[in-house]
């Protein structure tokens, strides 16, 4: 599929993602959206892929929606047109959570859902650069993508209620000490630091790192710990019964690294 808001390429046994539409400093469409959505899904099904990298072209991750959605909006919305009210929200999260791993390389701004829609990432690396902000007050708007439960689980319920409420400029270094993002790097090693984070996941099983996958978005919220060993438990006993499993052990006693995800 031709795309018009993202490139792609694949490295390795990684696929990276960029945001494309540097000159608005990648604001957000549903356009983008659905591009990023298809392509993880055609990433999610293809076995020479292990891990998902996503940055941004230019000098912005991406600075949060197009003004120009919210201009239209506001305008059908006038005198009670436009839009219905409704329950529910858009699956982007469960998506992204389910999906093969996701690294977010943040080289520069990461504003509004430029920001919600990497909280489900599984790792978050930014460049001195970066810039981060859960600006949606500033717009007289809600917090969107489940963001006001996990950003509150990445960085705890004081520091997601300061950026929720203000609405700040989070630098990334004061990013990193509230666990916000994992590391920072300096701009020009951003994307290699990235890419060597996803390119050791995507090394490691991809059936394995699936399974544990699973079990941190279910295990952590859930208080019944005989629950909890017994979903890793369980498994456990299939991930012993893996390919990958028998050559770690191959690979131990023959004293070399392991490879894993062999194709027949």
């Amino acid at each position: 599929m031709a795309y018009e808001q993202i490139v792609t390429e694949i490295v390795d046994r990684v696929g990276v993602l960029r945001l494309n539409r540097p000159e608005k400093l990648n604001a957000w469409t549903s356009q983008m959206a659905a591009e990023i959505q298809d392509q993880i899904n055609v990433w999610n099904n293809d076995s020479g892929i292990g891990a998902i990298l996503v940055t941004g072209e230019g000098r912005a991750f991406c600075a949060g929606a197009d003004i120009g959605v919210f201009s239209e909006r506001v305008e059908t919305n006038r005198d009670g047109q436009g839009e219905q009210l409704g329950r529910g929200g858009y699956s982007f999260p469960d998506f992204i959570r389910e999906s093969k791993p996701t690294v977010a390389a943040i080289n520069g701004y990461a504003v509004g859902v430029g920001l919600t829609m990497i909280l489900p990432f599984d790792i978050r690396i930014a460049s001195t650069s970066a810039l981060l902000s859960i600006r949606f007050i500033k717009m007289g708007l809600m917090p969107e993508l489940g963001s006001t439960r996990l950003l509150a689980e990445l960085v705890g319920l004081g520091n997601a209620t300061d950026m929720c409420l203000t609405g700040r400029m989070v630098p990334a270094d004061e990013a990193a000490n509230m666990g916000l993002v994992s590391a920072v790097t300096e701009p020009n090693e951003l994307f290699n630091t990235a890419l060597a984070k996803a390119t050791e996941i995507a090394n490691n099983s991809t059936p394995a790192v699936m399974m544990i996958k699973e079990l941190l978005r279910k295990n952590p919220m859930d208080r019944d710990l005989e629950a909890v060993m017994e979903r890793e438990s369980l498994r456990d006993q299939i991930a012993r019964r893996l390919p990958d499993h028998a050559e770690a052990v191959s690979a131990f006693i023959a004293k070399r690294d392991p490879e894993f995800n062999k194709r027949d």
